[in-house]
């Protein structure tokens, strides 16, 4: 299973979800549930704006889970 690590990116950049939002052009209730879920499954597109914003690749934003 992928988990989503916009929530800890973001807090290693230095980028605020209300920053973030801005900057990428999403609803803020997005870049919310970007941070919260980490099971949440957005678009390559929504990921792809926030990983420009932060300065980094989609693939630093998604980790693989490890099975139990």
């Amino acid at each position: 299973m992928v988990q989503l690590r916009v929530k800890q990116v973001a807090k290693e950049k230095g980028v605020s979800m209300g920053k973030l939002s801005r900057q990428a052009d999403l609803d803020y209730n997005t870049v919310k549930r970007l941070f919260d879920d980490p099971h949440y499954s957005p678009t390559i597109d929504t990921l792809y704006k926030v990983a420009k914003v932060l300065g980094v690749t989609v693939n630093d934003l998604i980790e693989n889970e490890k099975d139990e």
